[in-house]
């Protein structure tokens, strides 16, 4: 355990570092990019003041790399996409080789493209099962109709129009002591998928974008998952979590026996766990909130799950590794029946009042 955990902490340095350094190697660029625009300004006023040409005085030494910049300078050399919006005609002086050395790893990143763009995706997986260390998901299902009860300030609660279902609220891996920190997900990643995800895995939150809301998924739990091949990118790992939510038809399955959202009825644990058991097994938990009446109000369900998608796991066991899914729920206590409210668009923060 301390050697995996040793390696793992080796990894994630090593990681940071390359970061770090591709960073220093941007920022060192910027800063000359930025003084020789500034000198070639300089120089181009001091040369205008005594009626000279600037394009005269450009004299470069027979350089392949200086006749590149050369030549992309005239046309006003655009490092946008690497330094900001930054555009400036330059006239080359650095030493060719200090900008061979600052310009290459940006030259391997254009080309590595999908590599680079993983971020440590290689590192992460390079050890392959050796080092994938969960054996267990939950699959958290949230009703909208209750999960503003679960915020500590209400107001931030809104429900989208679309959203009349039970929707996702993460894929978890559970105890999972290895995370490569530094994969990072862009929108392309999901874009194939997003109408799909915005009404299955919308935002519940006025301050959080649903882009946001699936970034941080991914940052937090898929990426922890990624270790196994079927979760091996954002698009697969969302992909998983929406055909399990396409499996789990809890509202469905609700409503045929009888259990819809009420203002008035309530409900107790065993009489839900009666209908749910046979379609999600037996490991799994009803979670309620405590809102400002001090009512007990259903909010979320949690699948315990194995790796390979199966119900149940025979290795569950609560931890908080990087991989865990906090919570502000609680079980729903079995002596004291819950509510079940409807969703209130308008109101969401109050759907009974």
């Amino acid at each position: 355990m301390q050697v995996r955990a040793a390696s793992a902490a080796a990894e994630s340095r090593s990681c940071g570092a390359e970061a770090a350094a591709q960073k220093l190697r941007l920022s060192l660029l910027g800063f000359w990019a930025s003084s020789a625009c500034s000198r070639g300004r300089r120089s181009e006023r001091q040369l205008q003041r005594h009626g000279e040409s600037p394009r005269s005085h450009a004299v470069l030494n027979d350089n392949p790399l200086e006749r590149f910049f050369t030549r992309t300078s005239r046309n006003s050399w655009n490092v946008s996409e690497h330094l900001g919006r930054m555009r400036c005609p330059v006239l080359v002086a650095l030493s060719p080789a200090l900008l061979l050395i600052l310009l290459l790893p940006l030259v391997a990143m254009e080309t590595q493209g999908e590599d680079f763009k993983d971020g440590c995706r290689g590192a992460a997986l390079q050890d392959g099962e050796h080092d994938c260390t969960w054996s267990c998901l939950i699959f958290t299902l949230q009703w909208p109709g209750g999960f503003c009860a679960s915020l500590f300030n209400e107001s931030l609660c809104r429900i989208p129009d679309s959203v009349t279902n039970w929707t996702i609220h993460g894929l978890w891996p559970q105890r999972v002591h290895r995370c490569c920190g530094c994969w990072p997900m862009f929108h392309s990643d999901v874009q194939e998928l997003e109408e799909e995800l915005a009404e299955y895995w919308p935002s519940l939150l006025r301050t959080r974008s649903r882009f946001q809301f699936w970034k941080e998924e991914w940052s937090k739990h898929g990426a922890c998952a990624a270790c196994v091949e079927g979760f091996n990118s954002p698009q697969k790992y969302f992909q998983i979590s929406l055909k399990l939510r396409q499996s789990f038809q809890i509202q469905r399955i609700l409503e045929d026996a009888g259990i819809t959202p009420s203002c008035e009825r309530r409900y107790k644990v065993a009489e839900v766990q009666s209908v749910l058991t046979p379609h999600v097994g037996d490991q799994y938990e009803i979670q309620c909130v405590t809102d400002r009446r001090d009512r007990q109000v259903w909010f979320q369900v949690k699948i315990t799950m194995s790796r390979d998608l199966t119900l149940g796991c025979p290795h569950s066991e609560a931890g908080s590794g990087p991989g865990s899914g906090p919570s502000p729920g609680h079980p729903c206590p079995t002596e004291v029946p819950f509510f079940y409210f409807p969703i209130n668009h308008q109101q969401p923060e109050r759907p009974c009042d």
